[in-house]
């Protein structure tokens, strides 16, 4: 199968839970595809955790479903309680280690910024640098490993607000949104979370994930739009609306979002409509505003929309 192929039966067994949401669920798995951790800020009851659960039971590693673990975040959550701890053997006197819940293939950090700023650095090290360091010994996850991680926008009691560094590491900040009328009217009818969920079947496997996240990752992206994506960024540097702007590692993802989009929909090439599509998901939250009225997102389209409009479709493909 195609990269594109695979990516489209996530998709459409993904659309058999959440409904009326395709556009996220690209993204989505553009994001995963491109090995990028993801951050869904929305209200409750949207569908955050069902999504992750779903994720899970479409890929399977040897016909069995990808392991996925829930972290519920809390102010008395400790950094062993994700990431697991040495534990006495009185058997043969040596310590051996418990694995916590960083160790599957996909972990739900739900309602992250609840948790200390002690368990959000320890998150960060496993999320950015794939291990887990406890005493003198590095524990790696599996080679297949990303994290969801969500923040319900309207709650600030009891909080800690994510630091640039963390929000840093989250390749897109998306939102779910509420359904359609229809969409919604379906879900009442069928509650697919409850109903449909528990018998999804993997309808791809662990090794055919990984052949279309490397197939993603070797699209063609023209030096001119390579050029647009360096610009953008430096343009949050310079916009006077901006007291931080983005990093390298923002146009470092962005491109490699830009690519999995690209996939997806179809094409060998990276085109202008990717990097509109992907710049607010992954720009947005890496910003720091002046002025926190103003919108980042209408910004980040401005300076977008103005890099791109000398572009054309026929100029970024193959030469």
């Amino acid at each position: 199968m195609t990269g594109t192929q695979i990516a489209q039966i996530l998709l459409v067994g993904a659309s058999q839970i959440l409904h009326g949401k395709q556009d996220f669920l690209e993204l989505l798995i553009a994001g995963i595809l491109a090995r990028g951790h993801i951050l869904i800020e929305d209200n409750p009851g949207l569908g955050k955790t069902t999504i992750a659960k779903t994720l899970a039971r479409l890929i399977a590693d040897d016909s069995v479903p990808l392991s996925f673990k829930r972290i519920q975040c809390t102010p008395d959550l400790l950094p062993y309680d994700i990431t697991g701890v040495d534990i006495f053997d009185p058997e043969t006197h040596s310590f051996r280690f418990v694995p916590g819940p960083v160790f599957a293939h996909i972990v739900l950090a739900d309602e992250i910024n609840r948790s200390t700023p002690k368990v959000q650095s320890a998150l960060l090290e496993v999320m950015a640098e794939r291990q887990v360091t406890v005493g003198q010994n590095t524990h790696k996850p599996p080679d297949l490993f990303f994290v969801l991680a969500t923040e319900n926008p309207i709650e600030s009691e009891g909080t800690f607000p994510l630091p640039v560094a963390q929000l840093d590491r989250f390749m897109m900040r998306l939102s779910l949104g509420y359904p359609d009328r229809d969409a919604e009217l379906r879900i009442l009818n069928e509650n697919p979370s409850e109903t449909v969920l528990f018998t999804l079947e993997p309808v791809i496997s662990i090794t055919d994930f990984i052949a279309a996240q490397h197939e993603a990752a070797a699209v063609f992206c023209h030096p001119a739009l390579r050029e647009t994506v360096v610009d953008i960024i430096r343009d949050t540097r310079i916009h006077h609306s901006f007291a931080l702007g983005a990093s390298p590692r923002a146009s470092l993802f962005l491109l490699a979002a830009c690519r999995s989009l690209a996939m997806i929909r179809g094409r060998s090439f990276v085109s202008d409509e990717d990097l509109v599509t992907l710049a607010v998901p992954v720009l947005a939250h890496r910003l720091i505003m002046r002025d926190p009225h103003q919108s980042a997102e209408k910004i980040i389209k401005d300076i977008c929309y103005a890099r791109t409009e000398t572009l054309h479709l026929n100029q970024l493909k193959h030469p």
